[in-house]
């Protein structure tokens, strides 16, 4: 999804005395025209949670009959977005030929590389009868090495991805691998991404052999440790610490993290590891070098040039 609000610096942060959570993130919030966007990363004080730099939390959203997202052709480079719904439907196109809806529990997993560009729209059945939309929205940087990779796309339905149901809780590994269980989606760098609800009561260990790790608290209510996380806001985890999860409610929240790639440079829908790769980018998108998107006739301008 675009970025369509370049300005990062209005989250609010509280640094941590707590032996298992670093730092607590509360996003900015806007309204997008009928939904709103929570948005966690990138953060003035914490850019990156192992390689996600971009964390967007849609909804939940109620359109009305006649209404939907429509995110117009816009391009990105040296980085994947991923796509995840807990409700709704929204219909994929790119510069590659794709056209893919995404329902809830699946993953959209596309690789810019070294360019592509792609539009989001609500498919045109669920706009003529109205319909609810719930997502997230994620980015991760590529490794040096890979940032100009081929640009790529893969869909990754619902029973791809492993679950695990134990006493009170589901847990689906989304990417990387976790409890037992190992996603198919394919990466660049060590990434780990799960979706995890619990019944009220229920206490969960959480995976600890990672570099770095946020956890965001969807709804419901839970504890880690003696403190409450905070709802809808990123609790950035202290590198090692064992924690347990406890839910005081039942909840939903989700996992993010893996090793950091080192520092990135991001400017509205790019992110790169050289600033100017990033300049490159803009000129082509001024200038129309990028590939078009079939049956697409409409485009987001640069930031400042609409």
């Amino acid at each position: 999804m675009s970025n369509q609000y370049p300005d990062f610096n209005g989250c609010q942060y509280q640094q941590q005395s707590d032996p298992l959570i670093e730092l607590v993130i509360r996003p900015r919030e806007r309204d997008l025209g009928g939904f709103s966007v929570r948005r966690c990363l990138p953060a003035s004080e914490r850019a990156m949670i192992g390689p996600f730099i971009f964390f967007d939390h849609l909804g939940p959203a109620e359109f009305a009959p006649g209404e939907g997202i429509d995110v117009r052709p816009h391009p990105h480079i040296n980085l994947a977005t991923v796509t995840y719904l807990f409700e709704g439907e929204i219909l994929h196109r790119d510069s590659l030929g794709h056209v893919q809806p995404i329902r809830p529990g699946e993953i959209n997993w596309m690789t810019a590389g070294r360019g592509i560009v792609h539009s989001e729209r609500t498919p045109p059945e669920l706009r003529q009868t109205g319909h609810r939309v719930h997502a997230l929205q994620l980015w991760v940087a590529l490794p040096e090495g890979q940032e100009e990779v081929e640009p790529a796309f893969e869909h990754y339905s619902a029973d791809r991805l492993p679950i695990r149901e134990q006493e009170g809780a589901r847990l689906r590994v989304m990417v990387g691998a976790a409890y037992g269980l190992s996603s198919p989606v394919a990466v660049l760098a060590k990434t780990l991404y799960i979706d995890i609800r619990l019944d009220a009561g229920t206490t969960l260990p959480l995976p600890d052999q990672v570099g770095e790790r946020g956890l965001y608290l969807v709804a419901g209510a839970a504890t880690l440790g003696t403190s409450s996380l905070e709802p809808n806001c990123m609790h950035v985890l202290k590198p090692g610490a064992a924690a347990e999860l406890r839910a005081s409610s039942d909840c939903h929240l989700v996992l993010i993290g893996g090793e950091p790639l080192g520092r990135r440079e991001i400017w509205w829908n790019f992110v790169s590891s050289r600033s100017e790769r990033i300049e490159q980018a803009k000129a082509d998108w001024r200038q129309g070098r990028f590939a078009e998107v079939a049956g697409e006739t409409e485009f987001i301008p640069l930031p400042g040039e609409e």
